[in-house]
């Protein structure tokens, strides 16, 4: 008889209403952000976007608080995230400063759209016991928010007029990042936890007064920094890294030299 403790727990199958009621609404956000766009309202397109994140963040919530993860709900939920955060963004983009571009300006847009779909096929077929608590490359929901801020913080004159060639940059930057093995904290412990130290309940405090009070400067401000958090992190890793190393090699050399006769 088979011990189902050591098994590993598998998705229900059928579709729960309540988890994919806001992941619908992920989907509307997604595809009002394309009606917004044809309408030449790009700031409402962005928080559209902006919207549809919050949705993607409530429905895997809701599925865990009330037990009703399945098979359908994952995919779905993958799906959603294509139009509102790969598909969507793009569009956006292309509408608002790559147009003048041609060919250089649409094929920036697909090939965000590209690393957005990579990105989440590679996310769901990596195994959850090997995934970790920190998501591998940039997450799309992320890439969207910072393509978001930049259009609401530019049409609030908050960030000046966005130039269409550092536009390019950042499209390509972000693109990069998202099929990157750069690691980027997931935040998924610091929430499950009943209890936390209290400079990191102050520290969510502060963020939720930020976003209710000057909710556009502080999207833009995230939303920058999580996107330079994932390569500041490896680079002090990895000068770190160097460092202990340098340090150890004179320790070797004066163990070899006791060593000797």
């Amino acid at each position: 008889m088979k011990n189902r403790s050591l098994t590993p727990k598998r998705l229900k199958k059928g579709i729960y209403i309540l988890p994919s009621l806001f992941t619908t609404g992920n989907v509307f956000c997604g595809f009002y952000a394309f009606i917004a766009v044809m309408n030449g309202d790009y700031t409402v397109a962005a928080w559209a976007i902006v919207f549809g994140m919050i949705f993607d963040m409530l429905d895997g919530r809701v599925a865990r608080l009330t037990n009703t993860t399945s098979a359908f709900g994952e995919q779905y939920d993958s799906l959603a995230d294509v139009v509102t955060f790969g598909m969507a963004p793009a569009f956006l983009m292309y509408s608002w400063v790559l147009k003048p571009f041609g060919r250089v300006g649409w094929m920036a847009a697909f090939l965000f759209l590209l690393c957005s779909a990579l990105r989440l096929a590679r996310f769901n077929s990596t195994k959850l016991e090997t995934q970790g608590p920190d998501f591998i490359g940039l997450p799309t929901p992320a890439s969207a928010a910072i393509i978001s801020a930049i259009v609401i913080a530019s049409g609030e004159n908050l960030i000046g007029k966005a130039t269409p060639g550092v536009i390019v940059i950042v499209i390509y930057t972000l693109a990069f990042l998202m099929v990157s093995n750069i690691k980027y904290p997931a935040f998924k412990q610091t929430l499950r936890k009943k209890r936390v130290t209290f400079p990191r309940f102050l520290f969510v405090i502060l963020l939720c007064y930020s976003l209710a009070t000057v909710p556009k400067i502080a999207l833009f401000l995230l939303s920058l920094a999580y996107v330079f958090l994932g390569p500041v992190v490896l680079l002090w890793q990895d000068r770190s890294r160097k460092k202990a190393e340098a340090e150890s090699q004179p320790v070797k050399a004066d163990e070899v030299k006791q060593a000797k006769p």
